[in-house]
């Protein structure tokens, strides 16, 4: 039996990568921002297609497991490749901590729970379930996000179709301390930050490529129709709550689609819904948790990180790079437990939005070198799009975020110097 996965199941780690925890946080991010959001999440969507295209490209000329330091090896070389792969890896396991927090968050209302030990224990609990799934083969982990991704359209299309008929135009007038008389492009920028932190994952299915069936064909109409669906649904989400809920009220909501479903319906409706939501930022979780073990895979495979984690088990799973990448996880999850460090889950966001950046501009570059004899135009004008796109809101971002966000990069720099070089050195004398 085949232990690869289809074009659904590839479809489903798309949509299931970028819909998650941002979609159900995202209205209350946005409150006061009025019109300005919606803007925002039209600038990402042109910016994320564009980047899907780019993906879906790059994977169609190197379809193999790892992603987007493939793409960078085969055409900038390995010291690039290097800091993008560890880059990635890092983001990539290091922003699931939001989507643990915000999983576990939704549900512990309806438990009753508000003691931080139990809280901790919950998330470090999910964190492990969803672990040993992925520990049993990409086959599995793909079923999985197959199924929760069916869950998850539940409320993401019966809540907004139904707030659209009760929509008031007053809730889209901008709120001027949330606005904070910024520069037409600084504002948008700003909103365009947050609202592309619900695409980041659209270039997932590329790290298993190397378990996918005819991944040159799978796995670029998989990102290009994932992402296409995932913008139409979050503007439909992004103007169905925010004009169902009042702006003051959805600033300060912990679960704005729970506040979405009590204005709606009558009973205890709003409690399936706050499962529901659970179940989605689960979904993403799944997602994350299976690309961050193929990206250390990859690595591994390519010579880019010790041989033990390309590692795999008797189900064909890169147990060492999984089990790592949820270590590395968990230490996180301690800290914020602390009030203190809670409140900074938008800076987590803020800042592996921008890493996520620094990785994409590099994939750009790869796709623009890969066409410069091409003799379409229109390619060439969506490489520009995607660069000028990740351009743009790298220069809009605080110069603090840019700093912090650089540190994920500089974080490989003992790796590299003590076992990369001295490896690759060994490498190039044996050849000579």
């Amino acid at each position: 039996m085949s232990r690869k996965i289809g074009f659904w199941s590839v479809f489903a780690l798309v949509t299931g990568s970028q819909i998650g925890s941002s979609v159900f946080m995202a209205p209350a991010n946005l409150a006061g921002y009025g019109t300005f959001a919606i803007w925002g999440y039209i600038l990402a969507a042109v910016g994320a297609m564009s980047l899907s295209y780019v993906f879906a490209t790059l994977c169609s000329h190197y379809p193999t497991t790892g992603g987007p330091h493939v793409y960078v090896n085969n055409l900038f070389g390995r010291v690039p490749a290097f800091f993008t792969g560890w880059t990635y890896w890092v983001i990539s396991w290091v922003s699931t901590t939001a989507v643990i927090v915000t999983a576990v968050g939704y549900l512990a209302p309806l438990l009753g729970i508000t003691d931080k030990g139990t809280l901790l224990a919950l998330q470090l609990g999910l964190l492990g379930v969803i672990t040993l799934i992925n520990l049993q083969g990409v086959k599995m982990a793909g079923n999985v996000e197959f199924f929760l991704t069916l869950l998850k359209f539940v409320p993401l299309i019966i809540i907004p179709v139904l707030g659209l008929m009760a929509i008031k135009a007053d809730h889209f007038v901008a709120l001027p301390e949330v606005t904070r008389d910024l520069p037409l492009s600084s504002l948008l920028g700003q909103v365009t930050l947050l609202t592309l932190w619900g695409f980041i994952g659209l270039e997932c299915a590329t790290t298993p490529a190397g378990s996918v069936e005819n991944p040159s064909k799978t796995i670029p109409r998989a990102i290009v129709l994932g992402t296409l669906s995932v913008a139409i649904l979050y503007i439909l989400n992004c103007v169905g709550v925010m004009g169902l809920v009042h702006p003051g009220m959805l600033k300060v909501s912990q679960a704005p689609y729970v506040d979405a479903a009590q204005i709606l319906f009558s009973g205890n409706w709003h409690l399936g819904i706050a499962v529901i939501a659970s179940v989605v930022c689960i979904g993403t979780l799944n997602a994350w948790i299976l690309a961050s073990g193929q990206i250390a895979l990859g690595l591994a495979q390519d010579g880019f990180l010790p041989h033990f984690f390309a590692k795999l088990n008797k189900k064909d799973a890169p147990q060492w790079s999984i089990l790592i990448s949820s270590l590395g996880i968990a230490p996180l999850l301690v800290m914020t437990v602390e009030d203190n460090f809670a409140d900074q889950i938008r800076v987590i966001i803020d800042i592996s939005v921008t890493a996520f950046l620094f990785v994409y501009l590099m994939c750009c570059g790869g796709y623009l070198k890969l066409l410069k004899n091409a003799q379409s135009l229109m390619k060439v004008f969506v490489g520009l799009v995607a660069a000028g796109f990740c351009l743009w809101v790298v220069y809009e971002t605080p110069v603090d975020v840019l700093l912090k966000a650089s540190v994920f990069t500089l974080l490989g720099l003992p790796l590299f110097l003590f076992w990369y070089l001295p490896k690759e050195k060994r490498g190039t004398k044996a050849l000579a």
